[in-house]
């Protein structure tokens, strides 16, 4: 079965390294089984005690990120694509280091809201750049995944089918996709289609409500979401995903549109999904045995 993970922000901004590693034991705590961390960059935090403590716990980690606009792959400024790539390349070695698995989210653009559609140009170096980091990625042993994620937040992959087909042009055979329910909810005509579209292709898969609150206080239908996630035999991981103002920081609120807050307090928001999430895997898997039924 796959592993039950949840982001770090539901926790904390991140900002120090003990709101990092309370976050760690916090979802130790509720019964989460991996934490997500965004961007750990080494100058600002102790990796090797991050990593041991995790392990202490039984934790997995995985990192998340969007790229600044100073550091867009999909640029046509060749000095703005080095900067992507040596920052993705910084990332990856960081992953390592901190024992973690998983490398996601917007790798091939930035995360911003784009006011015109990719050039081919910057389909080119965002592929080229992504091709370079699965290399490393790979040599590093770790998982490199693509986010999903909807037209305000990046112009270059919106669906799951606009994803495989980058993931096909970047040649190389350790990028997957990472979808999102939230996003999917947005983009996507189907989304229980998508992920079996994607099925082998998924690499990580984020468990988010459409207003980004309470799973089940949105218009998300999820019971065909684990219906699909069980036809195709999913099992790798599962992270709830979830951003309040209340707890993360101004620039992520920004960058999200993070204008109102559909919780405050961050342990019953995490019970409740660990449950849900739970609820909701066992009621697909009753629904394939009373269907293979004769």
């Amino acid at each position: 079965m796959s592993r039950l993970g949840i982001h770090s922000f539901v926790w904390t901004n991140g900002a120090t390294q003990a709101d990092l590693e309370k976050a760690l034991e916090q979802s130790a705590e509720s019964g989460f089984e991996l934490i997500e961390f965004a961007y750990l960059r080494p100058d600002r935090f102790d990796i090797d005690a991050l990593g041991k403590k995790a392990q202490g716990l039984g934790i997995e980690i995985a990192v998340t990120m969007g790229l600044p606009v100073s550091a867009d792959v999909s640029s046509e400024d060749e000095s703005v694509v080095k900067a992507g790539e040596a920052l993705l390349a910084d990332v990856v070695r960081g992953v390592r280091d901190v024992g973690g698995k998983t490398l996601g989210g917007i790798l091939y653009s930035a995360h911003t809201k784009y006011n015109a559609q990719p050039t081919d140009r910057g389909r080119k170096n965002s592929l080229g750049a992504i091709a370079r980091t699965a290399d490393l990625a790979k040599e590093a042993g770790v998982d490199l995944v693509l986010e999903v994620v909807n037209r305000f937040e990046t112009n270059m992959l919106n669906t799951a089918a606009q994803g495989l087909q980058f993931v096909k042009e970047t040649g190389s055979d350790h990028v997957t996709l990472h979808l999102d329910t939230f996003h999917m909810n947005i983009e996507e005509a189907n989304p229980a289609a998508a992920i079996r579209l994607a099925a082998d292709k998924i690499g990580y898969f984020h468990i988010g409500e459409s207003n980004r609150g309470y799973l089940g206080d949105g218009v998300i239908d999820f019971d065909p979401i684990f219906d699909a996630l069980l036809d195709i035999d999913y099992q790798k991981n599962i992270s709830f995903e979830s951003f309040s103002g209340a707890v993360v920081d101004e620039a992520l609120s920004l960058a999200c549109a993070i204008w109102r807050d559909t919780w405050t307090e961050s342990m019953p928001l995490a019970l409740h999904a660990k449950s849900f999430i739970d609820l909701k895997r066992d009621e697909a898997a009753r629904r394939r045995a009373t269907n293979a039924r004769p």
